[in-house]
């Protein structure tokens, strides 16, 4: 029997304002019902606020005005993908970011993923831009993502 070498990884692609964002399926906790987050004093405009989930206050972010690719969000179909994160602070384990719509499950393999636009200078948040089928996504930098929200919090 022969073995493949192609690696498939079920990704989601998350729905935010002004594109998509690819993220693997494993990364996403739960996909929750938007609810009207409790306000940050002094936060930045894309630290939306903290929203409680499971017993948790989780910071909400705007990936879109994060990386700047919008500078307002729309709220009337949106819903908040719980994602785990990744750097091992204790008081932040998950984080909520902002979705315009339900997650779509795909399947990503190495030939499926193309990187598109110039890959040596990305917006804060973004790791890079691909190409999955016909679909266009950004991939976030979480671990930028979780420092910045660390920082924006402790300055507030």
């Amino acid at each position: 029997m022969a073995e493949s070498n192609t690696r498939e990884i079920r990704g989601l692609m998350i729905p935010v304002t002004g594109g998509r964002v690819l993220l693997p399926n494993a990364t996403v906790a739960e996909v929750i019902t938007y609810s009207v987050p409790e306000k940050i004093a002094n936060a930045p405009e894309w630290l939306l606020g903290r929203l409680s989930w499971r017993g948790w206050r989780l910071p909400l972010f705007s990936f879109a005005m994060l990386s700047g690719s919008a500078k307002q969000e729309s709220y009337s179909n949106a819903k908040v993908a719980v994602l785990k994160a990744l750097g091992g602070n204790a008081k932040m384990p998950f984080m909520a970011l902002l979705a315009q719509g339900f997650p779509r499950l795909t399947t990503v393999t190495p030939d499926l993923l193309i990187p598109t636009g110039d890959e040596s200078a990305h917006p804060p948040g973004v790791h890079g831009h691909v190409l999955v089928r016909d679909d266009q996504a950004m991939i976030p930098n979480l671990g930028e993502i979780e420092n910045l929200i660390a920082q924006a919090m402790a300055a507030a």
